[in-house]
């Protein structure tokens, strides 16, 4: 199995609803450094996973929005916990959407599976992979 990783970071606010989340509860900031894998069995007929500057701009396109925001505000985010579990599906969603629409340009329509990885601190993670 082939992949290409990109990485980028934003910077939000959010707080969580119940005693689980302690302290989280009130509204508190995090920057997530976030990588996407993308894989493939096979190399393109280009000799790549995908075009690494193509990936690139769709994940910042997916987290620009984000960037800088209070996600407790924002109208995707509406009665969800926006855990840094959810997060990465919801990034997960775009990449997938991006490769499946042509987003990543050629070679990503040969993109079997993605994994997105939110990188919430130096000593904690969490991630979502899926079959695209």
């Amino acid at each position: 199995m082939y992949a290409v990783e990109v990485r980028d970071h934003i910077m939000i606010a959010h707080s969580f609803k119940g005693d689980l989340f302690g302290p989280a509860q009130k509204l508190h900031g995090a920057t997530f450094v976030v990588d996407v894998a993308f894989f493939r069995e096979e190399l393109s007929s280009d000799g790549v996973v995908v075009d690494i500057g193509r990936a690139h701009d769709a994940l910042k396109a997916t987290l620009g929005p984000l960037n800088y925001q209070n996600l407790d505000g924002l109208p995707q985010f509406a009665g969800k916990q926006t855990t840094t579990e959810y997060l990465s599906r919801y990034i997960f969603d775009a990449m997938a959407d991006a490769a499946r629409t042509g987003a990543l340009g050629p070679g990503g329509e040969g993109i079997v599976k993605i994994c997105v990885k939110l990188h919430e601190s130096h000593v904690a993670r969490a991630w979502y992979e899926g079959k695209v």
